[in-house]
């Protein structure tokens, strides 16, 4: 979710479509918040890692 967030970042400023941009944030925020929970221990969604 990291990485596919990322890429929309990238493609969202290169082609310069807002959308892309915004959704590309969200999903690596949303990403990164689920690895902390998964490396601090938390279950995710029943499943000690979220991969």
């Amino acid at each position: 979710m990291i990485v596919l967030g990322i890429i929309l970042l990238v493609v969202g400023f290169l082609t310069g479509i807002g959308i892309l941009w915004t959704i590309g944030i969200i999903l690596a925020v949303i990403g990164l918040i689920l690895w902390v929970l998964g490396a601090m221990g938390h279950a995710v969604a029943g499943r000690k890692h979220y991969w």
